[in-house]
Order: structure tokens, then C-alpha cells, then sequence
């Protein structure tokens, strides 16, 4: 929020942190939701329910730190398959739309040149797909959902020298016109 903040007149709350549950009525007070790990979700079908109507109102959401299945020696479980049949509870019979570069959402401030961003500790590339109104992708884009990849680990670690300045500005425009897009459409 605090890079939001400097490119911006948003005026977020950059110390307010804000961490409900997804059945929590308050998280339709925010047009913006950021939700990660969700290999191991296990929802409840008052969840599903909540983040359904959340996504139907106009929510968007963001889905990041998201791994293959068995991430991290023998942790077993996990992966986009546990994800799938949790978001067909969510929006039955949902497609995932693999995002090209040409979308809105990576020109929504800045312009976003490559999808094949910095890895912090993942193998293989990043992978991007959507979630649009009605599995139609000439409708709304209601989550991007970044697969295979932990953006928000740049974000998180920016300021201690972990991770490379330039990977970390990538990663920052990424986040940035994700929050603009989710405002604005």
C-alpha cells in the first residue's frame, strides 16, 4: 500500500492490515481481495458461498503464493487440483483462462513487458490465468491467480536486500496494476 500510496491518490491505509475469513461480511467492504496458499485451502461451504456472492458483487480477487503439489520435500498434497475442485464449489463449473501479456490488467498502470517474472524459490516459470464472468473472457476479470509462483515474496522481503532490487520493482508493478484493475473494472 505504501507503493500504492506514492504512484497514487488511493490514500490506503498502509498500516492496516486487514485478515478475515472469507465468510466474514466485513470482506464486502473491500473491492479488492489478496488471498495466497490456496493449494491447501480447505473451505467450508459457508466460504464457498460467501466468496461466490463476494465475486459476484464486483470483488476481485488476487490469488498468489500459490505452489505445485508436494512444494517442499514431502509436504504432499496441495497443487492446482485441491484449488479447482475448491473454486468449483465457488463458481460451478468454472474455467481457468490462461492470461496473455496483451491484457488490460498488465497495462493497467505500468507496462508489464514479460510474464516470465522472478522466481523466489519456485521452479519452472509462473504461470497466469484468470477467472472471468460467465468463463467468458471478453467479460469482467473476476481473480488472476498467480500459479507456480510467490509474487508477493519480493514484495515481503523488498527492503532487506533478499532479492534483487530490479526483480523486486517487477514484482511491485505487477501488484500495482493488479490493485488498479481490480478498482477500476
Amino acid at each position: 500500500m505504501k507503493i500504492m500510496n506514492e504512484v497514487s491518490y488511493l490514500d490506503a491505509r498502509a498500516d492496516d492490515i486487514n485478515s478475515l475469513a472469507l465468510d466474514d461480511p466485513e470482506l464486502f467492504k473491500y473491492p479488492v481481495a489478496y488471498i495466497i496458499e490456496v493449494g491447501w485451502w480447505q473451505m467450508h461451504e459457508s466460504e464457498a458461498r460467501a466468496l461466490r456472492a463476494y465475486i459476484q458483487k464486483g470483488g476481485f480477487v488476487i490469488v498468489d503464493d500459490f505452489k505445485v503439489r508436494g512444494f517442499g520435500g514431502g509436504m504432499g498434497g496441495g497443487g492446482w487440483e485441491n484449488f479447482e475442485d475448491n473454486m468449483q464449489r465457488v463458481l460451478p463449473g468454472v474455467r481457468f483462462f490462461d492470461m496473455s501479456l496483451s491484457h488490460p490488467i498488465f497495462h493497467a498502470f505500468f507496462e508489464i513487458k514479460s510474464l516470465d517474472v522472478p522466481q523466489a524459490y519456485n521452479a519452472g516459470r509462473a504461470i497466469f490465468r484468470g477467472v472471468y464472468e460467465d468463463n467468458d473472457p471478453t467479460k469482467r476479470l473476476e481473480m488472476i491467480i498467480n500459479y507456480n509462483t510467490d509474487v508477493s515474496q519480493f514484495w515481503e522481503w523488498s527492503g532487506t536486500g533478499l532479492r534483487p532490487i530490479d526483480d523486486t520493482n517487477e514484482a511491485y508493478k505487477l501488484g500495482v496494476n493488479y490493485i488498479v484493475y481490480g478498482l477500476t473494472h
